[in-house]
């Protein structure tokens, strides 16, 4: 055993002495060949010159070189801004796609997707009461029974309220808004706009011909209310039943969730949760207590100026107060309409400084100081969602808009905060056409 390593160091220098002298038997050759004759052009028919990363190794003995041209890789020799543009462009391409085809499942299931975010705002208002519930000792189940009763009591009593009044009163008011009609036709014979009584007929020619055309169409419509009916009454039930499992199991639904997302980005989802919750909650109290705030204050204005239907005036004022901006200016005009029409001019007037006084207040004083920083969204965000919203989903679109960019502001914010602190210090090596490998540099030639 101790004679094989000998052996083995003789083969290795033999091997190495044959090498070199081979190695000085080929330089000797080409050398010879270079002197002699300048190598002759390569014919048609001759073979492709060898690939460009082979252009540069030694000929082999018996063999003449071939000076070959090398051609820049084809990813260099695309300008950079164009490269970084085809990768943000195809991963454009891609999110476009994803979100067209989401929204076109959103449409396809679109009841079922306004009934469970219709219950996650009411499971938002409502879960402060059982979770006080628990800690007095209650036991879950009773604790979700006894808000989720009280919760939707209260909203039917309200719904109740509102149509019984207007049923009530739906008499008088007709009467009252024909007074109202014949008052504004005598405002307009005797105001300098110079209206004449031939004008005002063929206005109110028109308004019956343009009734009388689409008789069709308003009888078509009363029939698909019974569908609409059906709809809603399922979307109610929908929503019933889905508030009433995300206060009872709320928790265990999101740890549920959890486990779908990949677990490279759960622990970042984990911590993104709680605080949209927070936002969610925080939106849906602020929006109550500010349309409470607006509904009482406008409904005692018009009820001291003698408006007919102050009170179900300001429950239509507290509802319409959930669609941001657009709601108080279509609520407010509803007042200023009903007062017009039946009380003047001047009560018309009155009611627009009332509902102007208090959206200012509420614009300027109550939102910036109930909602917060935590909802904070840009007036234009909001005027863009609510617009978005509603022609995307009708009214519970642009009910859902507002609370579903507040909560992604504030999913996105903790995201970015929390992948710039979790990031690594090195970051990972470019891929795709961004990838450029860097230039080789001989090490053994010596600098200028």
């Amino acid at each position: 055993m101790s004679r094989v390593p000998g052996w083995l160091s003789r083969l290795g220098s033999g091997l190495s002495e044959m090498g070199e002298r081979l190695d000085k038997r080929r330089a000797e050759f080409e050398r010879e060949q270079a002197d002699s004759e300048p190598p002759p052009a390569p014919a048609p028919s001759a073979p492709p010159p060898p690939p460009a990363e082979h252009a540069h190794e030694p000929a082999s003995a018996g063999h003449q070189t071939v000076a070959v041209a090398v051609r820049p890789d084809p990813v260099q020799a695309v300008p950079w801004g164009v490269r970084v543009a085809a990768e943000a462009s195809w991963r454009l391409l891609v999110l476009a796609g994803t979100v067209w085809v989401l929204m076109r499942v959103i449409s396809a299931v679109q009841l079922v997707v306004l009934a469970f975010v219709a219950a996650l705002l009411i499971t938002a208002l409502l879960q402060p009461t059982v979770a006080r519930l628990r800690r007095l000792g209650v036991p879950r189940g009773l604790a979700t029974a006894l808000t989720a009763i009280l919760g939707f009591v209260v909203m039917g009593l309200i719904g109740w309220f509102v149509t019984w009044q207007v049923v009530e009163n739906i008499d008088n008011l007709s009467t009252q808004v024909q007074d109202g009609i014949d008052e504004l036709r005598k405002w307009l014979l005797n105001s300098p706009f110079h209206v004449t009584d031939k004008q005002i007929n063929k206005i109110a020619k028109n308004l019956r011909e343009a009734i009388g055309a689409n008789t069709d169409q308003i009888t078509s419509a009363g029939l698909e209310g019974v569908t609409v009916v059906v709809e809603a009454l399922t979307g109610i039930l929908l929503t019933v039943f889905s508030t009433l499992f995300l206060l009872y199991d709320g928790r265990r639904i999101w740890e549920w969730s959890l486990k779908l997302v990949p677990a490279a980005a759960r622990p970042g989802v984990a911590g993104a949760g709680p605080r949209a919750w927070r936002t969610l909650t925080a939106y849906v109290r602020g929006t109550v207590i500010v349309a409470l705030i607006d509904a009482t204050f406008i409904g005692l204005g018009i009820y001291f100026l003698d408006v007919p239907m102050a009170v179900p005036l300001a429950v239509f004022i507290f509802l319409f107060s959930f669609i941001p901006l657009v709601g108080a200016v279509a609520s407010g005009a509803l007042a200023v309409v009903v007062a017009l029409v039946t009380q003047g001019v001047f009560t018309a007037l009155m009611t627009l400084v009332v509902v102007l006084a208090v959206q200012q207040i509420e614009g300027h004083i109550l939102q910036p100081f109930i909602l917060g920083r935590a909802v904070r969204v840009h007036p234009l965000a909001v005027v863009l969602s609510v617009a978005a919203g509603g022609m995307v989903a009708g009214i519970g679109g642009a009910v859902v808009a507002v609370p579903l960019v507040a909560v992604t502001n504030t999913v996105v914010g903790y995201l970015r905060s929390y992948s710039e602190s979790s990031a690594p210090r090195t970051s990972p090596a470019p891929r795709g056409a961004t990838a450029v490998e860097p230039s080789p540099v001989d090490t053994d030639t010596p600098k200028a």
